[in-house]
């Protein structure tokens, strides 16, 4: 106790909280606090309570830590900046114990930060720190000297007011979004602030209908960023209740549809399916969110917009990629994903996408995030060993897949999946078209590839292909005698028996990045073979053993 109390005295020293007071100002008050229901990461919390900021593959020392100097380019530094750690720290400690760590941290974010706009007053990084702020108001404002408080508070209201006229110069998607929800919650917590909700919720409907599908999904189409949207708009959502407030419904509306969207992409173990540089995340994170949003949705299966197709039949989930990537000016890490598909069984995941480093810094060469862009880091089909969107060498995404057609169907027997792309259009004549079917038993999954010609642009002689399916870290694959199939062992699901007509498998290393954002090796299954003017058909089937 001793050690911390003098980790939290040496985090406070110099704060210098009454320069930061204009003269004459009249205090303020937070009017409502809202209760934010989603539990931390006591991990995480219990690093902040030795001095240290631990991010991704980043840690910031706090105890020697010069605030002035934050690297807001580097998420840990964001995090930082932003509070959004106020959650994990109150997962690990009492009130009174988080109080001190939080209250020295605000005072020397203040001392840093709160006299003048800076890189800390991008108007995301201030909507974030506002939802932190307010939803951890006794964490960062129980101290009793009132000079500290006012200059959070005052700091508080001079960070909304630069909000109001700064919030549409951020990035369109959840940035924009983000800065539009915290200005929407200052304005329903802060003293007075009450007759500016209207403009604020204006501006927060007009980011969302900017930044995310009618069907609830971002256009960044990135998994990790729909479930900071959701976290988003359920932090929105307790403002509301703890002001007393009608909650618009167009907002519950945007609301539980981004929770159906992040349903739709989640797995057997309620992480999620990695999909344009992301990662699976941590399950417990992500049951965190879904019990303590306050929303509830059922999984979005047809999605147009968001892209994902959802099915599932007695514990089996697949997630097909439907849609073209996302456009450069909604994510700068857009992948070549275009028809590639993950596999569950109950919690056991079987067929995966690479993923990639997410939203955390990676411990990765830039190199191999780069290459896990690519169409052969998924699960999909791949011409000539090249992308079916091109990854520009700065990092862009140029051209490729700009139409995906796609049937769905259910009936009694299993859902089905027809859909095509033309990323390999303009460049081979190629059509790629995957179907997929699975049974409402769960038992399987059958699939066809095919390459099929159109227009005037013709295959001279023959051209490689490869259909690759990524297995999940833990799946043991053992080949057929007749190199047409493998069977899939795992400890969390029964086998799983994979054969395959029209070219032979072969059996390659891969990779797959953990949640934590870590490369793990695997393996995957590789069908192997050369495509002519013609075309080409190969198919495909995955069935349970028991």
């Amino acid at each position: 106790m001793a050690e911390g109390a003098d980790i939290v005295g040496r985090l406070a020293r110099g704060s210098l909280f009454q320069r930061l007071l204009g003269p004459k100002r009249k205090p303020l008050r937070l009017t409502a606090v809202p209760r934010d229901h989603v539990e931390g990461d006591r991990r995480l919390g219990r690093a902040l309570l030795g001095g240290t900021l631990v991010w991704g593959a980043e840690q910031i020392d706090l105890v020697d830590f010069d605030f002035a100097r934050i690297d807001m380019a580097s998420p840990a530094g964001r995090r930082l900046s932003t509070f959004a750690w106020l959650r994990d720290l109150s997962a690990a400690s009492s009130r009174e114990q988080g109080a001190r760590i939080g209250e020295a941290l605000a005072g020397r974010w203040l001392i840093a930060h709160g006299t003048r706009p800076d890189a800390a007053w991008a108007p995301e990084l201030w909507g974030e720190r506002l939802l932190f702020w307010t939803a951890y108001a006794p964490y960062i404002l129980s101290s009793r000297d009132s000079g500290y408080r006012s200059a959070l508070l005052n700091t508080l209201a001079r960070g909304a007011r630069h909000l109001d006229a700064q919030a549409d110069r951020a990035r369109p998607g959840l940035d924009r979004i983000t800065a539009w929800a915290g200005l929407v919650t200052a304005a329903l917590t802060l003293q007075g602030g009450l007759p500016r909700v209207a403009r604020a919720e204006s501006g927060l409907m007009r980011a969302l209908a900017q930044g995310q599908f009618e069907d609830g999904g971002l256009m960044s189409r990135h998994p990790q960023e729909q479930a900071l949207l959701v976290d988003r708009l359920g932090l929105v959502r307790s403002a509301y209740f703890a002001a007393k407030q009608q909650i618009p419904d167009g907002l519950e509306n945007a609301a539980a549809a981004a929770l159906a969207a992040l349903h739709g992409v989640s797995m057997g173990d309620g992480a999620l399916s990695s999909w344009q540089g992301g990662n699976p995340g941590s399950p417990t994170a992500m049951a965190a969110l879904i019990e303590g949003c306050g929303m509830r949705a059922r999984p979005l299966r047809e999605a147009r917009g968001w892209g994902y197709q959802r099915m599932g039949a007695l514990g089996t989930v697949v997630v097909l990629d439907a849609a073209p990537p996302p456009l450069t000016a909604m994510t700068a890490s857009g992948s070549a994903s275009t028809l590639a598909f993950e596999m569950s069984d109950g919690t056991q995941r079987l067929i995966v996408n690479c993923g990639g480093p997410g939203l955390a810094k990676s411990v990765m060469p830039h190199s191999l995030v780069e290459a896990l862009r690519s169409s052969a880091a998924h699960s999909t089909l791949i011409l000539d060993d090249s992308n079916s969107t091109a990854i520009q060498p700065d990092g862009p995404l140029g051209r490729g897949v700009s139409d995906v057609i796609i049937d769905r169907n259910e009936d009694n027997d299993a859902s089905r999946i027809r859909a095509s792309h033309d990323g390999y259009l303009r460049r081979y004549g190629m059509l790629h078209e995957r179907q997929m079917s699975l049974g409402n038993d769960g038992k399987e999954l059958s699939g066809v590839d095919r390459l099929t010609p159109k227009g005037r642009r013709k295959i001279k002689g023959e051209l490689p292909f490869a259909i690759r399916f990524h297995l999940a870290p833990g799946v043991e694959p053992t080949p057929t005698a007749d190199g047409m199939g493998a069977i899939l062992r795992s400890e969390g699901a029964p086998p799983w028996n994979f054969r395959c007509h029209g070219a032979p498998l072969t059996i390659e290393e891969s990779l797959h990045v953990t949640g934590r954002g870590e490369p793990n090796p695997t393996q995957q299954l590789v069908i192997n073979g050369e495509v002519s003017r013609l075309g080409v058909e190969i198919g495909w089937q995955l069935r349970r053993s028991s």
